[in-house]
């Protein structure tokens, strides 16, 4: 099927616009993984958030596929089974139990995690299920020392407003986290498992996004929308985006584990394009008269012939006693020079394939005679190629390592060049800091899910969901409209919108006499203020900081006292300590304005304006948040004209 891709080129991604992406038909849709705040894990009772890279132990394990309850084989899991792979897990014995090894049971699932992910489904305006049951979902990768992820969902058919429209959310899950990768190199891979476990909410949206752009926006409302209920946990991969990607033509690509929302543009237009490339690339090789059924390849071992090379990475491996082998495809001459991503070519889909499938992830792990130079001779390139009976009109591709990983990456290379003429294979791919992507897997198809047996269903009643329903937050587009109203500043609505403070902030508003501009600037600016200081912000509690707000408006300290007590409150975490400093009668302020003023002098250069400004720092010093500045300011003053 032709699809005249040869119509359109992609611009750089600055010169995209809407239109562009109309023209190639570019959807894209997202599942996001949000960190839930609860104490404890979702089907253990191990403590949930506390990371630390220290161990007590390491356990090996293999993970093999399994059939589903079809009798089939997931296709991800038989790719992670070939590259045999050795998986440790560091074992902190404080966060992790039998559980997370697969050595007892599940626990019932965490009351606490169900009630948040029930909450953040409602705010979608999802329709509610009336009974959970909880499903497996394999994970050949080692992520997950089980080799599965317990998972269910709690609400479909959402959505989410956007501009003059509505983004479709699919369904909310809720699900347990994976453990952190430390390394991946050669045939072993180590995990910690510190995050295992923890609770997590899925939400899914559909593909109905039209732009990269778009993309990040809706990103950022689903963020926002979770960060609003206060119960999901912040920081460095508290959440994480799988983006899924598609074009006219093409297939469903999830760009897996995407840290930041900001990544996302520049990630799916280089993914788009990388699909339209290969589109045009089938459309060559068609022209070619190579389609799957007609493509040829061949593979030797050219082991003895590059023996003597100077080329060292294949120097190298020969001196290992390791082998080289060399694969000859038929008709693609030019073609590994192709052009898929932002100065990518197909080359890397083929060298990505090689270094995952065969664990070859010392880099180059092969070369190709549509770029010779700088690798081997030509009398050796001439030695290759006769041993594989090239033409002018093929292409040879070299790799090495030991005889089963060669053998395995020579594999690989027809197979990646075979699917070349199929169109856009479906795989996993992983964000890369350069905004590419790379193969990481093939996409999981149903198979990967099964029911779990271990756990009973579990019913939803009525006065659950109306319990929670009664204590959810405003969505915080309604509350950024209330915040405008109020005129306070511009830079502080969006943070206060979806901070855990934003109910404090009403209160104190409507029901304690506090000015909103003054009360959004001390929630939102002035902990951050403390957190310059190395202070713990996590020690300004709502009593406190309310405790703080109201003795301002009822005078018993001045506005400059606040940022001194939620500096006191900040360092002991004790509401009960805060005392506000005692009142200062009116001949106190004028003795200490005088003595301001004679500690600064009268230098015969010094300006007055200077001279005030010094003084006020003298006087603030005793003064501070006894009385208000403006009341200091005119009493140095006027001691200074006198």
């Amino acid at each position: 099927m032709s699809t005249k891709n040869d119509d359109f080129h992609f611009k750089p991604f600055a010169e995209m616009t809407p239109r562009d992406y109309e023209t190639v038909g570019f959807r894209s849709g997202l599942e996001v993984h949000q960190q839930i705040l609860t104490e404890k894990k979702l089907f253990c009772r191990c403590p949930a958030g506390r990371y630390d890279d220290a161990f007590h132990a390491e356990i090996l394990r293999h993970m093999r596929p399994t059939l589903s309850e079809l009798g089939e084989y997931d296709p991800t899991a038989l790719m992670e089974f070939k590259t045999k792979k050795e998986i440790i897990y560091r074992i902190n014995h404080e966060t992790v139990c039998t559980y997370e090894m697969d050595d007892t049971p599940p626990f019932e699932l965490n009351e606490d995690a169900l009630d948040i992910a029930l909450a953040v489904a409602m705010m979608y305006g999802c329709t509610m299920v009336d009974e959970i049951h909880i499903a497996r979902k394999q994970y050949l990768d080692g992520s997950i020392p089980t080799g599965f992820q317990r998972t269910t969902i709690v609400g479909v058919d959402g959505e989410i407003p956007y501009g003059d429209r509505k983004i479709q959310v699919i369904q909310v899950g809720l699900e347990e986290d994976a453990c952190r990768e430390v390394s991946d190199v050669g045939h072993r891979r180590v995990y910690l498992t510190d995050r295992l476990g923890m609770p997590l909410i899925e939400t899914v949206t559909g593909p109905d996004m039209r732009t990269p752009q778009e993309v990040a926006e809706v990103g950022e409302i689903i963020r926002r929308i979770a960060r609003s209920t206060g119960r999901v946990r912040t920081g460095i991969g508290a959440a994480r985006q799988d983006v899924n990607v598609s074009v006219t033509g093409g297939t469903r690509i999830e760009i897996k584990g995407v840290p930041r929302i900001p990544s996302i543009p520049l990630l799916t237009y280089n993914e788009a394009m990388r699909q339209w490339n290969l589109l045009r690339l089938r459309e060559e090789l068609h022209r070619r008269g190579i389609t799957p059924e007609t493509f040829t390849h061949r593979v030797e071992d050219v082991t003895r012939i590059l023996r003597k090379t100077r080329y060292q990475p294949i120097h190298d491996a020969i001196a290992r006693g390791d082998g080289v082998r060399c694969v000859r495809l038929c008709g693609f001459e030019g073609l590994l020079r192709w052009q898929t991503q932002t100065d990518t070519y197909f080359s890397r889909e083929i060298m990505d394939r090689v270094r995952v499938v065969a664990c070859l992830t010392t880099l180059p792990n092969m070369v190709h005679s549509d770029n010779p130079s700088e690798t081997l001779s030509t009398a050796e390139w001439k030695a290759v190629k006769g041993s594989v009976e090239a033409g002018p009109s093929d292409t040879v591709v070299i790799v090495w390592g030991s005889a089963a990983d060669a053998d395995t990456g020579a594999r690989e290379i027809a197979i990646r060049a075979r699917e070349a003429a199929v169109g856009i294979p479906s795989e996993t791919r992983q964000a890369l800091r350069d905004g590419t992507n790379g193969f990481e897997r093939i996409l999981p198809g149903p198979n990967r899910m099964y029911p779990d047996t271990d756990l009973p269903p579990k019913e939803i009643r009525d006065e659950r969901r109306d319990r929670i329903r009664r204590t959810l937050p405003p969505h915080f587009w309604e509350r950024e409209a209330w915040y405008r109203e109020l005129g306070i500043p511009k830079d502080v609505i969006r943070p206060l919108s979806i901070s855990p403070l934003a109910d404090l902030f009403e209160r104190l508003v409507k029901e304690g006499g506090v000015g909103s501009t003054l009360a959004s600037v001390a929630l939102v600016q002035y902990p951050k203020r403390l957190k310059k200081r190395g202070l713990d912000v996590g020690n300004l509690s709502e009593e406190g900081i309310g405790a703080i707000l109201r003795a301002h408006s009822e005078g018993r300290i001045a506005r400059e006292g606040i940022l001194d007590m939620m500096d006191r409150l900040a360092r002991t975490g004790a509401p009960e300590s805060l005392e506000p400093p005692p009142p200062c009668p009116p001949e106190e302020l004028e003795a200490e304005a005088a003595r301001a003023v004679a500690a600064v002098g009268y230098g015969d250069t010094d300006s007055i304006e200077r001279r005030f400004h010094r003084a006020m720092g003298v006087a603030m010093g005793t003064l501070r948040g006894r009385v208000p500045g403006s009341r200091v300011a005119d009493m140095v003053r006027k001691r200074l004209e006198a």
